[in-house]
């Protein structure tokens, strides 16, 4: 059985039970809050959990590394949306340890697009159209240093009403710690 298959299943098990009926929310978030966080598969559960937060207290935004790599890309456009839109009054930024994209180097993911069958022509083409993929799949140093520079993105932008808070923090994936690193209060 395919891997899609099988969630077809599934899903047509939990609608049939009304599994969904414990879900049930409207689209504004409970608690006011935006959280742009990792696609890492740990924080999934865990991060709801460890900040108390339950389906429909907040909007999650997530990417690889909590990155807001451009003022006009989708995450900045998202965060914009649940401020405007949904009534989201403040920002956190959670990235974690041992992050996928801490050290990560555009060589790296382009040597497996390579093996997997991308054509140099292609690379070479996005290249000369003024794609700057090393930039573009460069990741950080240090989780703290993707959080701060998310968070100054964030904070900086034109279109952000002052009076919205914009947190940083890093959560371990295994124990679900924070550790505060810009208290959004603070700088409004």
């Amino acid at each position: 059985m395919s891997l899609l298959t099988q969630i077809l299943s599934d899903n047509e098990r939990f609608v049939a039970s009304k599994e969904y009926e414990e879900f049930a929310t409207d689209v504004f978030p409970n608690k006011k809050l935006v959280v742009l966080t990792c696609m890492d598969t740990r924080l999934v559960e865990l991060l709801p959990r460890a900040i108390n937060m339950r389906n429909g207290d907040f909007k999650m935004i997530k990417n690889a590394g909590a990155i807001v790599s451009h003022p006009f890309g989708s995450v900045m456009r998202s965060i914009l949306v649940a401020i405007y839109q949904l009534g989201a009054e403040e920002v956190a930024v959670i990235g974690h340890h041992n992050c996928g994209m801490t050290g990560l180097s555009s060589d790296i993911v382009l040597e497996k697009a390579y093996a997997r069958g991308v054509p140099t022509q292609v690379v070479d083409m996005l290249q000369h159209s003024g794609v700057n993929l090393t930039e573009w799949l460069h990741g950080f140093d240090r989780v703290e240093d993707g959080v701060k520079s998310s968070v100054a993105m964030i904070k900086n932008h034109p279109l952000l009403p002052k009076d919205v808070a914009v947190h940083g923090l890093v959560i371990h994936p295994a124990t679900g710690k924070l550790d505060l690193l810009i208290d959004g209060y603070a700088t409004m």
